[in-house]
This record gives C-alpha cells, structure tokens and sequence, in this order.
C-alpha cells in the first residue's frame, strides 16, 4: 500500500482482516498512546482516501480491492451507519421503491431524522437529511439487508406519502 506509513497499513490490515469497513474511533484506539496521535493519523487517511469520515466518531474504511478509491455499498446501510442506528428512518422514493410501490428508483436517498439535515453525498451515494417528529419515528419499521438491520418508514405510512405526491 504505497504512501502508507507503518501505522496506517497496520490499522487498515487489521480492519481489513476483521471485515470491519464501518468502524469508530474506539475500535482503533489500542494503535495509539495519545489521542492527538490518532486524531492526526485519522486525518492523514481521510486525505489519502483509504478512510470516509461519516459522522463525529464513525469511518468507512474503503475496501483494499478499490483501486481507485472509489468504493460503493448499500445505500441503506450507510444511512444506518450515519446515524448510528437511532432516531432516523429511510422515507420518500426509496421507501417507495422498496416496499414495491412504485418501479421509479431512486437517485437521492432521503433520511429523516431528528438531529441531521441538509444534504451530502456519501460513498457515491447521494443523501438528503430531513426533519422529522417523534410521531413519525414510531411508524417505521426494522428491517434486514445482507445481514445489517435498517430502519424504513412502514408501508402503510408510505402509501400515503406517495398518494400526496400523485
């Protein structure tokens, strides 16, 4: 891995091995004596690219077999992941999309949350943070994609989302 110091190749190998693409920055914490240090070589990997900052304290590792760094995953996932797994749900088209209410897929995955809002792109992948309510959150549901739990608004909820845009 060319431009990597020892450190670097020493944490991403260990990722790497575990499978671990989503990870913080207490799951590489026993790398370092100083949290400066750490602080410093998280930065250096974002800007080499071997490492995406999704939120405050989690990272996506790009996979080694991404040669150009360009490296996509499952957009539900991510957004999960974004939010550590609390107070949002994925709504709009892709909801739509997913409980096969309309064949239109998706160009933006729409989030809606309590905290986070505006728009980003993460791992290709476009996003649009959303306000929601506490009265919204309770009407999703969870559910499972290879092998990871996300939440979606339910299918009912969705229906009529869709019949306001119709």
């Amino acid at each position: 891995m060319k431009g990597l110091s020892q450190k670097e190749t020493q944490i991403i190998a260990e990722l790497e091995f575990s499978r671990k693409y989503y990870f913080t920055r207490e799951d590489i914490a026993h790398h370092f004596e100083k949290d400066s240090s750490m602080r410093h070589t998280i930065h250096k990997l974002i800007q080499k690219e071997r490492i995406i900052s999704l939120n405050k304290n989690k990272y996506y590792l790009v996979p080694i077999k991404a040669k150009t760094g360009k490296w996509a995953d499952e957009a539900f996932i991510i957004a999960d992941e974004v939010m550590n797994g609390k107070e949002y749900y994925i709504g709009g088209w892709a909801a739509a999309n997913y409980w096969r209410l309309t064949d239109q897929i998706p160009v933006k995955i729409e989030v809606y949350s309590l905290k986070r809002f505006g728009k980003t792109t993460f791992l290709n992948t476009p996003f649009i943070f959303r306000k929601t309510s506490e009265k919204k959150l309770k009407q999703t549901v969870t559910k499972r994609i290879t092998g990871h739990i996300f939440k979606i608004l339910n299918k009912e909820e969705t229906k009529k989302w869709i019949s306001k845009r119709t």
